[in-house]
């Protein structure tokens, strides 16, 4: 199959529709938690920043939908539109349901270069993705919540990498529409990855500890002492079974994987050191 091709475009779109998830956010049941357990989930520092991206997510993500002339593009995009506005809805549904103590976020504004920031939030989620894929599977290995939240949140999870697959594969149709080759496309790939990752840097500089993302730095919320090599095995593995779900003709986000396997690497060669470096939680 030829990336850019019409055949290339039906499959990321189809596989992307037919996998879709019905169900709704306001009808499902959350399990009950003790005192200890309900203390856990208040400490997840999170829930705020959650919130606000996927209500964001939604708006911005819909109003993509609406500038593409493709209709099977534009179903596809609309349709996760719909999946970010639930995702938001969903986490609504846990604070209320637990009483959880967050600050109501901003009301949302539509970006000005809504293409732009769409491009930008797929390259972020890429990023975000692959640290959440890791903690999720750290927080489920160390009991930090009751497997039944664990089974709940699963799905949720599946459909950030499908988010993640359908944009890497539209990023790369439209660039092959446009006749970029490769080494133009790497180009264009890196630029945004950099903008993502001070974009997420800044996020982390300018939010409280009650308020941080989907980063590495809240790793150390869900386990004591966790050394850097547990982590970057940690998302390696929970990255690659979220993507095995995936017909293998499609494209999948490789950059930080590969980083992360580079690294991982690296700490071998200084095991006694790599033993020592902690994942430390922001402050």
């Amino acid at each position: 199959m030829k990336l850019g091709s019409e055949e290339h475009k039906q499959l990321f779109c189809q596989d992307f529709i037919n996998s879709h998830l019905p169900y709704e956010p306001e009808t499902m049941a959350f399990p009950e938690l003790n005192e200890t357990e309900l203390d856990r989930l208040r400490r997840i520092p999170f829930w705020q920043i959650a919130l606000s991206t996927e209500r964001e997510a939604g708006m911005m993500v819909s109003a993509m939908a609406e500038t593409i002339d493709d209709p099977e593009i534009r179903a596809a995009i609309a349709l996760q539109g719909e999946e970010e506005s639930r995702h938001a809805r969903l986490i609504e549904c846990l604070i209320r349901h637990y009483d959880l103590q967050v600050e109501e976020p901003p009301t949302p504004v539509l970006p000005k270069n809504v293409r732009l920031a769409f491009t930008d939030f797929g390259f972020e989620e890429c990023l975000d993705s692959f640290f959440a894929f890791g903690m999720f599977g750290l927080a489920r290995e160390a009991n930090y919540l009751p497997e039944s939240m664990f089974t709940l949140f699963d799905p949720i999870l599946d459909e950030e990498a499908r988010h993640i697959v359908f944009f890497i594969n539209w990023i790369t149709y439209v660039q092959a529409q446009n006749g970029r080759a490769n080494l133009f496309r790497g180009a264009h790939s890196a630029l945004h990855y950099g903008r993502a990752l001070f974009n997420m840097g800044k996020m982390v500089l300018t939010t409280d500890g009650n308020s941080g993302g989907f980063t590495a730095t809240g790793a150390k919320t869900f386990v004591d002492d966790l050394t850097l090599p547990q982590f970057l095995s940690a998302t390696i593995r929970e990255n690659q079974k979220r993507m095995s779900k995936f017909d293998d003709r499609l494209l999948e986000p490789r950059l930080l994987p590969r980083l992360a396997s580079i690294a991982l690497k690296a700490t071998t060669l200084l095991p006694k050191r790599a033993n020592e470096m902690k994942v430390e939680a922001s402050s």
